[in-house]
């Protein structure tokens, strides 16, 4: 922190000092791209982010008022720009590279290993960030930098808008998976090589995913010979502590002067700066600050060449052209590019652009939002449509209902009948959270008494998977009701609870039903202080008339439940009921077929 600018650079930079800019930029930098390529890790669009970023401080920095709060603010914007590209990204995973051909610069934990010149369990903590689903990578984009004193947790709390106490509460799960992570590196580095490790991994395409991580957690837990990985990890904290930023390549300075002096210096990332100042609308004061961005910022997908006219007149700010190279990829199909110092500098001609169609927009993915499942047709198509992170069909396994890869299945113990060896057996081959009864308070349902499904309990809690209580239909925030002598249960016998299940469904169709439903999770959370999952909610009315919203009513109610959930960083998972909107459920479901969304269903494909 010591050598970043401080406020009085922040005001001169505010009031449009060039050369305050200018260290503003450099000294921040840093910071930006460390934040933006852990969140990403190495992903080809770190550059485009970091970039976004920049414009967006360039942009608003005059309006900045409390230049105090300079870096709390920056780190925000950091953030939700992190978070725009996580949920314009599209879902298919990008093409994977032949190792050959990779360029080791656009891999951010190898430049981070080899900057820092990590070794042993720092490396092993360094390879394990590959393994974190992304909103983690986000959280520990921030917490790692928490952990080496260049963030403070007042900066993590205004950089994510969540409150001390749901920060402190995801952070910990962050490192509960992060330790899960580094458990898998070293499972997967150990030599000599475990025999039944190489056989389970044979149909893996050695590409990190949530599906594969659980999949080697769960063999190092079970095998004798992986076990040890779980074995003297020192506490993440300790290994991060005082490690430096990750700053990025310095620019390679050619030297070379051309006949009318200009400068080139060549960069080493994928940057695109052409237009940047111009989309920016900034001052000429403020494109020395796109200069040094665009001298700093590292992808490794190709490079970029800025021509500094005016370097002979000592008088003149430096005023950046930027020509882009392209990457060694590229070099075989697209034309070369040779910046010349006498060719006069290009016109710019206005053509007519063809109206260009109106693209369908992209599925908000979001790990929290999920959706129960029954048999349908086009139910594959539909989980990858909607940007479902998970899904459950209410069973230990979803043979019936396969889902897309890339979409985690969670499987349920339904009910009392279900408790059995072969059951739990197939649930555990599944993932390693476990959904408990569904409704046990209702007949017609799981219909378990408290005393019945303490007893099971145990057997679910032995198959080492994380354990989500059963689903109470209704009152689970009721002092003496089901799930409350359910929990007070659990803690007298020693059972293992790791959060609360919920179901919900309002018969008031107006817009007042969603704080009605927050608060609903609100009050439940606030009383037993553990992670929350929705596996059901909607509207509903069982006795009266009408029984079902319309439309716009529950786009209504989808729009505002699903942002409040995504907000609240206590609720880990929320499941709309249900995914299909065919037969008798054609009025609440969401999908038609793979392809067909209802109102409610393109709704609930945006939120997240």
């Amino acid at each position: 922190m010591a050598n970043q600018p401080d406020t009085a650079t922040v005001l001169a930079a505010r009031a449009g000092d060039p050369a305050a800019v200018d260290r503003l930029v450099a000294g921040y930098l840093p910071l930006v791209y460390t934040i933006v390529g852990r969140a990403l890790e190495g992903h080809a669009d770190v550059d485009d982010v970091v970039q976004e970023t920049m414009i967006r401080v360039l942009r608003n920095l005059g309006e900045l008022r409390e230049p105090e709060a300079f870096r709390s603010w920056l780190v925000a914007i950091t953030v939700r720009q992190v978070r725009d590209r996580f949920r314009s990204r599209q879902v298919a995973p990008d093409a994977l590279l032949d190792p050959d051909l990779r360029d080791p610069g656009a891999d951010f934990t190898d430049l981070a290993i080899t900057r820092l010149e990590l070794s042993g369990q720092r490396r092993e903590t360094a390879e394990a960030t590959r393994w974190l689903d992304e909103e983690n990578r986000e959280l520990l984009s921030l917490w790692w930098l928490e952990a080496s004193g260049e963030l403070t947790r007042d900066e993590i709390v205004d950089g994510t808008g969540l409150g001390r106490q749901h920060a402190a509460v995801r952070i910990q799960r962050m490192k509960g998976q992060l330790e899960t992570a580094r458990a898998v590196v070293r499972a997967l580095h150990h030599t000599p090589v475990c025999p039944d490790l190489v056989v389970l991994l044979e149909p893996w395409d050695r590409r990190p995913n949530a599906l594969w991580r659980k999949r080697i957690a769960r063999h190092t837990r079970e095998c004798r010979h992986c076990a040890p990985a779980w074995h003297d990890l020192v506490a993440a904290e300790r290994l991060l502590a005082g490690l430096a930023l990750i700053v990025p390549p310095s620019a390679l300075t050619a030297g070379l002067t051309t006949a009318g002096g200009a400068k080139a210096v060549v960069g080493g990332g994928k940057v695109v700066l052409g237009k940047l100042a111009a989309k920016a609308g900034v001052s000429v004061a403020q494109k020395v600050l796109v200069t040094a961005l665009a001298a700093s910022v590292v992808g490794g997908a190709g490079a970029a060449v800025y021509v500094l006219q005016g370097q002979n007149d000592p008088a003149s700010p430096a005023i950046p052209q930027a020509l882009v190279v392209p990457s060694p990829a590229a070099v075989s199909t697209a034309p070369s590019i040779a910046p010349s110092s006498a060719s006069p500098a290009p016109t710019r001609t206005k053509s007519k652009k063809p109206t260009p169609k109106p693209a369908v927009p992209a599925a908000a993915v979001s790990a929290k939002k999920g959706v129960g499942v029954w048999k349908f047709t086009g139910a594959k198509a539909a989980l990858s449509d909607v940007g479902a992170g998970w899904y459950y069909d209410w069973a230990a396994q979803n043979d019936e209902i396969p889902g897309p890869a890339d979409v985690e299945f969670v499987p349920m113990i339904w009910g009392k009948a279900n408790v059995t060896s072969a059951t739990l057996k197939q649930a555990k081959a599944e993932g390693d959270v476990l959904l408990g009864f569904n409704e046990p308070d209702m007949p017609g349902q799981a219909d378990m008494s408290v005393e019945d499904a303490l007893a099971a309990w145990p057997q679910l809690e032995a198959t080492g998977m994380r354990m989500i209580s059963p689903a109470v239909a209704f009152g689970g925030d009721t002092a003496g009701g089901w799930l409350d002598r359910f929990m007070k249960g659990a803690k007298d016998k020693g059972l293992r609870v790791d959060a609360i299940a919920l179901h919900w469904y309002g018969s008031d169709f107006s817009a007042a039903s969603v704080n009605q439903f927050l608060g609903y999770v609100d009050a439940v959370h606030e009383r037993y202080g553990k992670p929350i999952w929705i596996t059901e909610y909607g509207l509903m009315n069982f006795s009266g008339s009408p029984k079902y919203p319309t439309d716009p009513q529950k786009v209504t109610f989808i729009k505002g439940t699903t942002a409040g959930l995504e907000k609240r960083s206590f609720v880990e998972r929320y499941a709309w009921f249900g995914l299909p909107a065919v037969g008798d459920s054609v009025n609440f479901g969401l999908y038609r077929d793979g392809t067909t969304p209802t109102e409610a269903g393109k709704a609930y494909r945006a939120a997240g």
